[in-house]
């Protein structure tokens, strides 16, 4: 019971500590992996979007269409495939297991850790900065 004492602790110190590298490495997994569908501004109209069954949202309103709380669990749960999107075929993103290289806890809206990969944890700030 000690050791899973110690793994709950170093988790929850540890979910939710971002710096400013995380939300520029996010800025820059953005434009490689996600931009053509959802736009380099993230409103939703990249040059593929058109060719969608159903459309990228407004990445930019996640906040304001969530009461005002950025939903961290359900965009990483977006990202890294537990909650997968008909209009990609398959877990998002397509790009196979780009995303799911290590295991890192982040907080999320809620106070709880969610366990993701540092490249969602990247993408997460990233889209956290651009809520209008």
């Amino acid at each position: 019971m000690t050791r899973w004492f110690a793994i709950f602790v170093a988790v929850g110190a540890t979910a939710g500590a971002v710096s400013a590298d995380d939300a520029e490495n996010g800025a820059e997994l953005y434009r490689t992996h996600c931009a053509v569908c959802h736009g380099l501004e993230a409103y939703g109209d990249g040059p593929m979007a058109a060719a969608m069954v159903v459309q990228p949202p407004d990445l930019t309103q996640m906040t304001a269409r969530n009461g005002g709380v950025f939903p961290v669990a359900r965009i990483v749960m977006r990202i890294d495939g537990r909650d997968p999107l008909v209009s990609h075929g398959s877990s998002m993103p397509v790009y196979g297991e780009f995303f799911d290289v290590d295991s890192v806890p982040l907080k999320a809206e809620t106070g709880q850790p969610i366990i993701t990969s540092s490249p969602v944890v990247d993408l997460v700030e990233y889209l956290r900065q651009l809520q209008e």
